[in-house]
């Protein structure tokens, strides 16, 4: 899989994606990272990528030229590659989505918008728009970030147990993962439950089950 992002901010990505799984996935040449910095296709000697919005208001949008030329560069290595934007009119995203990403077979270019937001006629452009919540962030950047992690590590052969991501939490639906514990077996008056000691696989399959949280706590 080949993942381009536009971004103004390209440095804030290199830390993110050079640790665990997100690197694992590159040292496997399961994954191929490409950071576009959308400045280089601002317009004029200042490398114009904003201005004021037409009717007035606060703040400034991002404007279509660079957005459009971005792309179009990315597209010359990645044809066939869906676009891809954050932006609080998406639809939240989740990890049937993520999973749905991870083995589709495709390319992604994913655009992170930041200002105010971004000329409306960039969205010609894009194939999927998504959103982690009912919340503002400064740019598209961290959304950006957790998306392409959530859709990485389910590519398969990045992560180690071949059931890994198959009992994790919203890996069905809503469900949420059992609880569970490691040694010692006792720390600070606190037991890991018994029925998880005695080796009965009957016993522990029906007690997670009975003990998987049912709702998110609030």
């Amino acid at each position: 899989m080949k993942i381009a992002i536009i971004t103004l901010f390209p440095e804030m990505f290199d830390k993110v994606f050079n640790q665990s799984m997100l690197w694992k996935a590159q040292d496997r040449q399961l994954v191929e990272f490409e950071l576009i910095d959308l400045r280089q296709f601002g317009l004029g000697p200042r490398h114009q990528v904003d201005d004021t919005p037409y009717g007035g208001g606060d703040g400034m949008l991002l404007k279509p030229e660079p957005i459009f030329a971005a792309v179009e560069f990315a597209k010359e290595k990645m044809p066939n590659a869906k676009v891809v934007l954050s932006t609080p009119k998406g639809k939240i995203w989740d990890q049937a989505r993520a999973k749905a990403f991870a083995t589709s077979g495709e390319d992604y270019i994913f655009i992170c918008p930041h200002y105010e937001g971004y000329d409306e006629r960039i969205l010609t452009l894009v194939d999927y728009q998504f959103s982690l919540g009912k919340f503002i962030m400064t740019g598209g950047e961290i959304p950006t970030m957790a998306v392409v992690d959530s859709i990485v590590r389910l590519i398969p052969g990045v992560l180690g147990g071949v059931t890994s991501a198959e009992i994790e939490s919203f890996s069905d639906g809503d469900n949420l993962e059992y609880p569970q514990y490691t040694r010692p077996a006792e720390f600070r008056g606190m037991k890991v439950p018994e029925v998880l000691l005695n080796g009965n696989h009957g016993e522990i399959a029906k007690w997670r089950a009975e003990n998987a949280p049912k709702e998110v706590s609030e």
